[in-house]
């Protein structure tokens, strides 16, 4: 299989999460009062069993080319006040997208804790 077109090097992967965390973290660590979560793992399988899911739910309602959106989250409650991340289908992957909200979106990650640095 040949590596996809959208692929980025390993180097520009660590200076964008540079950028993050130096442009980001230390202002989030202040207003939360403690370091948070910053990356997120998915299982292979479990992310490409929702992505068929949503290719099959889209193709029922006759959404062509669907898209997948990454959305930042963070929980409120008793167990966690850390970010999260979830995927939401698209109607397309347009950026200027409409979220289609008959289809669930897929939220179970595990965070990383302590953040790790790519």
């Amino acid at each position: 299989m040949a590596k996809p077109a959208k692929c980025i090097s390993v180097d520009l992967a660590r200076d964008l999460q540079d950028n993050w965390v130096n442009t980001r973290a230390e202002d989030i660590e202040r207003a939360q009062g403690a370091e948070d979560t910053r990356e997120f793992t998915f299982n292979i399988d479990e992310v490409q069993e929702y992505i068929d899911y949503v290719k099959a739910e889209a193709k029922k309602q006759d959404i062509k080319t669907p898209g997948l959106r990454l959305n930042f989250a963070a929980y409120n409650n008793s167990e966690s006040k850390k970010a999260t991340v979830f995927l939401c289908p698209t109607e397309s992957d347009s950026k200027k997208a409409e979220n289609i909200y008959s289809i669930d979106p897929f939220n179970r990650t595990i965070g990383g804790w302590p953040p790790k640095s790519y």
